[in-house]
């Protein structure tokens, strides 16, 4: 079945957008973690440490892969992430709004662990993570809405 193109034309600049925030963040974080650019925040302000950076970096190409794949098929009206998925519908928006949940409650803590940081110091990831979020909730909130019950 085929979901009318401005349907999904309406959402794809918004996931655009969500990309492009995304995509700048991971070529801040690489340009500083190569290039030791002094214009951008530095190293520790890109990078909670969580994931060694060589194991993170290749996720994050892999993630804006896949953000651009989705990107596509909403720009084009066509595709697989187009045609409405019960999976998206219920599972991958819960899992956003989920784990928008958590990276919300992120900044406080943060802010309590850390308060020498307040209130952005170490926020670039907790801020990209809502931007993820963000995208992640607006693909499952579209199957939503043209999923049959």
């Amino acid at each position: 079945m085929r979901i009318g193109l401005d349907q999904s034309q309406r959402l794809a600049p918004l996931l655009w957008v969500l990309l492009a925030l995304f995509a700048m963040r991971v070529t801040g974080q690489t340009l500083v973690a190569f290039l030791d650019v002094r214009f951008l925040p530095s190293m520790r302000e890109w990078y909670s440490g969580l994931l060694p950076y060589g194991y993170l970096l290749p996720a994050q190409i892999i993630i804006i892969a896949l953000m651009v794949r989705i990107c596509l098929d909403f720009t084009r009206g066509r595709g697989f992430f187009i045609e409405p998925r019960r999976f998206f519908a219920v599972y991958w928006l819960y899992f956003g709004y989920f784990y928008l949940v958590v990276m919300i409650a992120r900044y406080p803590i943060q802010m309590v662990l850390y308060p020498e940081t307040r209130w952005f110091g170490g926020t670039i990831p907790i801020f990209f993570h809502w931007v993820l979020a963000t995208f992640v909730i607006a693909i499952g909130l579209y199957h939503r809405r043209h999923c049959r019950s």
